[in-house]
């Protein structure tokens, strides 16, 4: 007999058949794709979002949601099929408030802006996208407008990729973290470097393609359900729960850029490829926001693959790969070089110190161009002022500044990179959880044994899907309230053992 949830759950599941649908066009785009095929591409996603949209937004839909909420009214909050009814009626209200055209307008002019960016970037060609991107503030700004409550233009995307956050309590996390993050930053800037000059040797392409495919296997990534493909900016991507897919780049002259990419990337498909398979099809299916999603690449990227314990197993193996560049490199030397603090121009290569200021560049940034105190055409000196004034460095040209981040080129403005460093505050107070419940992890993981700290992920996290809400999920997994100081406490530690400083511990530790 079919329920109420039954007949939401099939209206739900068409739904992101039709989304599913348009993320393989969109995975094509950027991986194998011929530069020809760029119009009608944009066509054809514009009208899968579209008929994803329409349908999500009749009366209908809203009549099987409502249903759905009386058949549910009074459950646990982690029930299931209660939890995709709150999910889904989020969903389904926010989508009402946006028109079916603006959605066909902004899918088609975000995959011209992206064929564009492709080529524009390696050329330094700012002045060939400012008009795209002036046409994607106001196309953002359009689609903020739709929400009649937001206090800020950039609310209505903040909380569509991390519920629960709005500009205002961005703004306060960013301040509390960057009044750690400077001093931090000021006095290892004053220790000597270390060497890093075995890392940009020449390592062969394949090579380090084979070597980051046996990194992610041995992390728990599941090549039956998954592949690794080159593209432009990395990125992973889901088409359901038995495909869910990673890409990466790589330079001939680059041990690390391949590597901590395709390990960044494999902790969001470790994510998604362990959500409950019960959920495929439904809006649960899916990590449960921007923020927690990016506490997975960064504890696998960084907590895991930037340690010392990790290196201790994978040093070997990464020698046997290229025994002429690394055969006589310690694993100290290792863990210092890859571990280097420096400012410097890209957000994806920075250190685990300076990163959280590249996101607080480009955050601030966004947000004064939807509030209209700066504009498209003042957008590369207002970038190049504050990455001087913030991190002492100018960008040589717009292919390593304004121009680098695929992001504002593909996606709406606002609302997207405070995620990246909510991810790096909860992936400390993940990884101190995991310890304190299993105390074995760390030694563990310097024999090349992820299971343990896997396990406590999969149970506590993964497996969840979107049933909680982020702040939920949080205080359920650590047993306490969202708090940078796990994450202070974390870099103090590290880099203080690594440049021989001293630091005091944050407020709270």
């Amino acid at each position: 007999m079919h329920t109420a949830v039954d007949a939401m759950k099939s209206r739900l599941t068409q739904i992101d058949d039709l989304r599913r649908a348009a993320s393989v066009l969109e995975w094509d785009q950027q991986t194998l794709m011929p530069a020809g095929g760029a119009v009608a591409r944009g066509r054809q996603l514009a009208t899968l979002r579209r008929l994803a949209h329409d349908l999500e937004t009749t009366d209908e839909t809203l009549r099987l949601v409502d249903a759905a909420g009386r058949e549910t009214d009074g459950r646990d909050p982690g029930d299931p099929d209660r939890a995709l009814y709150r999910v889904g009626a989020r969903k389904v209200a926010r989508a009402r408030y946006v028109s079916s055209e603006l959605v066909g307008e902004l899918e088609t002019h975000l995959s011209a802006s992206y064929d564009a960016w492709t080529r524009a970037r390696p050329a330094a060609d700012f002045d060939a996208m400012r008009p795209y991107l002036e046409r994607t503030v106001e196309l953002s700004r359009r689609w903020a407008e739709s929400f009649p409550d937001a206090n800020h233009p950039a609310d209505p995307a903040i909380a569509e990729n991390d519920p629960g956050m709005d500009v205002a309590q961005v703004r306060a996390l960013f301040a509390d973290l960057r009044k750690e993050l400077v001093p931090l930053v000021t006095e290892i800037g004053k220790a000597p470097a270390p060497d890093t000059s075995f890392l940009v040797k020449d390592y062969d392409v394949d090579a380090q393609l084979a070597f980051g495919r046996e990194v992610v296997e041995l992390l728990g990534y599941d090549f039956q359900r998954g592949r690794s493909d080159l593209t432009h900016h990395p990125f992973m991507t889901k088409f359901g729960n038995g495909d869910v897919r990673i890409t990466t780049r790589v330079q001939k002259n680059d041990l690390t850029d391949a590597l901590f990419s395709t390990i960044h990337e494999c902790g969001h498909a470790l994510y998604e490829q362990n959500i409950d398979a019960s959920f495929d099809g439904t809006p649960l299916d899916n990590g449960t926001s921007s923020g927690v999603h990016e506490s997975q690449s960064r504890l696998w990227e960084n907590i895991v693959g930037r340690s010392h314990a990790f290196w201790e197993h994978m040093l070997p193996v990464a020698r046997a790969r290229f025994p002429e560049q690394l055969g006589d490199v310690s694993v100290d030397a290792f863990h210092r070089a890859i571990n280097r603090v420096e400012p410097s121009l890209i957000r994806t290569d920075a250190d685990e110190v300076t990163y959280n200021l590249h996101v607080m560049i480009r955050f601030d940034l966004a947000t004064a161009l939807l509030e209209g105190e700066l504009s498209v055409k003042d957008l590369p000196e207002a970038w190049n002022a504050r990455y001087q004034a913030d991190l002492g460095v100018t960008a040589p040209s717009a292919t390593d500044g304004v121009l680098q981040d695929v992001h504002w080129y593909v996606e709406k403005i606002g609302g997207l990179f405070q995620g990246y460093t909510l991810g790096n505050v909860m992936s400390a107070q993940f990884y101190d959880a995991a310890c304190r419940a299993d105390s074995s992890i760390p030694a563990r993981i310097g024999t090349g044994d992820y299971a343990p700290l896997r396990r406590w992920l999969v149970d506590n996290l993964y497996r969840h899907g979107s049933v909680y809400d982020p702040n939920d999920l949080v205080q359920r997994a650590t047993g306490e309230a969202l708090s940078i100081a796990p994450f202070v406490r974390y870099l103090k530690r590290k880099f203080g053992n690594l440049y021989s400083l001293e630091f005091e511990s944050p407020a709270g530790a």
